[in-house]
């Protein structure tokens, strides 16, 4: 069948494309895009679907470099099938998993499961990420080629930072022979023991001990250097302080092969949304400071930081809901990305085109995926989203198996109304108060 979304606003960065067009998608790739594409195609034609885009913005499937689906191991907190229904519901067409699965995905195995799993039961677009060392234990490193061939395009310890130079400077030098990024969660464990929640007025107020924001800091800068020195692709993930942005920014005027990631909360909340003991707001790295969201969005609009990554941390109600101490960090991102970022677009701090690209082409090239673009002949992954939608955020229906948001009850304004993975519908945006009706 062929399906033609009409005159909506066509934004893909890959291809330099903003303005009002059709897209014409046929056996699952983009057949045209252009003004008058669509010819005189009407619904109700033989083998078309024409679908009315008036006021909607017609975007690449986003891409997410940082996802926990949770599979395998702890399926209880989330699995393929339910990971890949939330990211259609937030507009992504493709999702990197993290490796801290139960047991580690740093083996070809458990890779080769994870993607045959995503192939027969997944809605969208799983890419593994392997662990840089075994177990995630700091010290050995994997058998990245093996991981490389059975699907993985990064390696990664996720939440356990390679804090040993020496660790880290090999495990550089061993990805840059299959070109395989290193993805590192920059956190001085040192620095960070019993830590609760950034270091600052609030954590005092707490009576919470603090996260200093040098704990990333050093480590980012550290990294830097050991990439300079080897030619590696290093790629921060969730950077969150003023600091970082900094030093990544340094770091791209010297030619250093660096990307970087923000996630939605990391632009949107501070340390403030920790106040009442919100376990919801427990997040590694944590909520930090004003002066470093605004230091972020700066460097997300400039694009200092390539990407924005959800890092969608769903956990089981009991694994939130109890002390502060014991909480387990991490929130659901997928399926409320779009909508607050939207309002950064609103406030005029991020452009839509940059926006669209950091979610999209941005983090395609990051990791060297094929997607992000709606060029001719590009498989048809697509999201089309109502920018002016008003929608109240309900966890109960989300389709992840997490309900740990911050953002339950918020009014929030634009959505994505449905989204095409090759060419396949795998989500069509239905309203509760619609339903209600």
């Amino acid at each position: 069948m062929r399906i033609v979304l009409r005159e909506g606003r066509v934004i893909d960065p890959a291809s330099g494309r903003d303005e009002v067009a059709d897209v014409v998608i046929e056996d699952g790739r983009v057949l045209r895009v252009g003004v008058g594409a669509a010819g005189d195609a009407r619904e109700g034609d033989r083998d078309t679907r024409v679908v009315a885009c008036n006021g909607r913005w017609v975007v690449p499937g986003f891409v997410d470099l940082h996802t926990h689906l949770r599979e395998p191991g702890l399926e209880y907190k989330e699995d393929i099938v339910s990971g890949t229904r939330a990211a259609a519901a937030g507009g992504f067409t493709t999702v990197c998993a993290m490796p801290n699965t139960k047991p580690v995905n740093d083996t070809r195995a458990i890779t080769e499961m994870m993607v045959a799993k995503a192939r027969s039961h997944g809605v969208v677009r799983v890419h593994p990420i392997g662990a840089i060392t075994r177990g995630q234990l700091g010290r050995e490193l994997t058998e990245m080629a093996d991981l490389k061939d059975a699907g993985c395009v990064a390696v990664s310890d996720d939440g356990r930072c390679v804090t040993d130079a020496a660790v880290m400077r090999r495990a550089l030098e061993y990805a840059r022979t299959f070109d395989l990024p290193v993805v590192q969660h920059a956190e001085d464990h040192a620095l960070t023991a019993g830590a609760q929640m950034h270091e600052g007025a609030v954590a005092t107020r707490l009576g919470l001990k603090g996260w200093p924001r040098v704990a990333e800091d050093h480590i980012v800068a550290r990294d830097l250097m050991l990439a300079a020195s080897t030619g590696a692709r290093y790629h921060l993930a969730h950077a969150s302080t003023a600091g970082s942005a900094a030093l990544l920014r340094e770091a791209r005027g010297r030619g250093i092969r660096v990307s970087a990631e923000v996630t939605p909360h990391h632009l949107t909340l501070t340390d403030e949304a920790v106040m009442g003991y919100r376990t919801a707001c427990k997040v590694n790295p944590p909520l930090r400071e004003r002066g470093d969201v605004d230091a972020l969005i700066d460097a997300l609009a400039d694009g200092t930081l390539d990407c924005v990554a959800t890092d969608h941390a769903p956990h089981a109600a009991i694994e939130k809901d109890c002390e502060f101490s014991e909480a387990l960090h991490g929130m659901v991102g997928l399926e409320t990305c779009l909508a607050l970022l939207l309002d950064l677009v609103r406030a005029g701090r991020v452009a839509p085109g940059r926006l669209v690209d950091a979610l999209t082409s941005a983090p395609a090239r990051a990791f060297g995926i094929d997607a992000g673009t709606l060029r001719e002949g590009a498989r048809a992954d697509v999201a089309i989203i109502d920018p002016d939608r008003v929608w109240t955020v309900d966890a109960r229906r989300f389709r992840s198996k997490g309900r740990n948001t911050p953002f339950e009850g918020r009014r929030v304004t634009g959505c994505v109304e449905r989204t095409f993975a090759s060419g396949v519908e795998v989500y069509t945006f239905v309203d509760a108060a619609e339903v209600a009706r």
